[in-house]
């Protein structure tokens, strides 16, 4: 850890000798429990949590990105805590929380910057009479996080309105990656496989009336809490719905008579086959047991295999 604290030490007078920033560079904290910063709301301590504040991310990034690789120390790189579940244990070495860069830049397209809220988003949209993104709405997380899924909620996926991304690659140059579609699948994005932090997406928007934009993303809010999305702390879908299975997973889930099935403080929730829920006193070992056991029982009874949409993040 002391040498975490030197680490650290050192990237803050670095940047601050390059003119990043002013005084209040960054939030650093050590030991930092990773429950507070995920949707499941469980994870043990990160040796060091960073947030990069103001407009300090791109620059900050690199430097810490580029010495970190240098020094062997692993980062790992946060968005909103959704669709991870950390282990109990935490996650050594540095987390990255991209949770400082956020807001809208209009130009050929409009760009978000990767830490800004899904919602937050959506509203800035919203207010300027853009639509296109309100089937992302109620959905947790950040731009940065959804692009990097490639998020499909209600038949919709990010790259279906996708123009650019820029990224810090990975010779820590900042640069923007037109769209392709062939590089983009059902939850995949090219993102997925380089060792690259995305910065912030542009997005193809049309203009519309703020009244039906804003009616369009309450109905979705609506149908999120009707299927009992934030009844419980979560990560939503725990599985990816596989169209060649015929059905939804949570259906396929739900006809296993699974739904219920608890292992400590970890449930299948009652009211949907592919939620799984932290009833309140959950551990990660908890939700990582229990989303194994679902899918060795529908291995078993139907010879599929589901495919994991949450990420096991951390030191298990």
């Amino acid at each position: 850890m002391d040498s975490l604290r030197t680490f650290i030490k050192k990237i803050n007078t670095d940047a601050r000798d390059a003119g990043i920033g002013g005084e209040c560079l960054a939030d650093i904290r050590y030991d930092e429990p990773m429950s507070a910063h995920t949707t499941f709301r469980v994870g043990g301590p990160a040796d060091v949590w960073v947030r990069p504040l103001g407009g300090a991310l791109p620059a900050y990034a690199s430097l810490l990105l580029d010495a970190a690789g240098k020094e062997g120390i692993k980062v790992f790189i946060l968005g909103g805590g959704a669709n991870i579940l950390v282990a109990d244990r935490g996650i050594r070495g540095i987390v990255l929380d991209t949770g400082g860069w956020k807001g809208m830049d209009r130009g050929e397209g409009v760009a978000f910057r990767s830490g800004t809220p899904v919602d937050e988003a959506l509203e800035a949209a919203a207010a300027a009479g853009l639509g296109a993104l309100e089937f992302l709405a109620g959905m947790p997380g950040t731009i940065g996080g959804a692009v990097w899924m490639n998020a499909r909620c209600y038949d919709t996926s990010v790259s279906d309105v996708l123009l650019a991304v820029e990224i810090l690659d990975e010779g820590f140059n900042r640069t923007w990656i037109p769209f392709r579609a062939e590089d983009f699948a059902y939850k995949k994005s090219p993102f997925q496989g380089r060792d690259v932090l995305i910065l912030a997406a542009c997005f193809a928007l049309n203009p519309e009336p703020e009244a039906a934009i804003r009616a369009k993303m309450e109905e979705h809010h609506r149908d999120r809490e009707a299927k009992g999305h934030y009844r419980f702390p979560s990560a939503g879908s725990a599985f990816k719905n596989n169209r060649a299975f015929g059905k939804p997973t949570g259906r396929i889930i739900d006809e296993l008579g699974l739904k219920g099935l608890s292992r400590g403080g970890a449930a299948v929730a009652p009211w949907h086959g592919n939620i799984i829920i932290n009833t309140g006193n959950a551990a990660a070992a908890d939700l990582r047991v229990l989303m194994e056991e679902i899918a060795a029982r529908v291995r078993a009874a139907l010879g599929i295999e589901l495919e994991n949409e949450i990420l096991f993040i951390g030191d298990y």
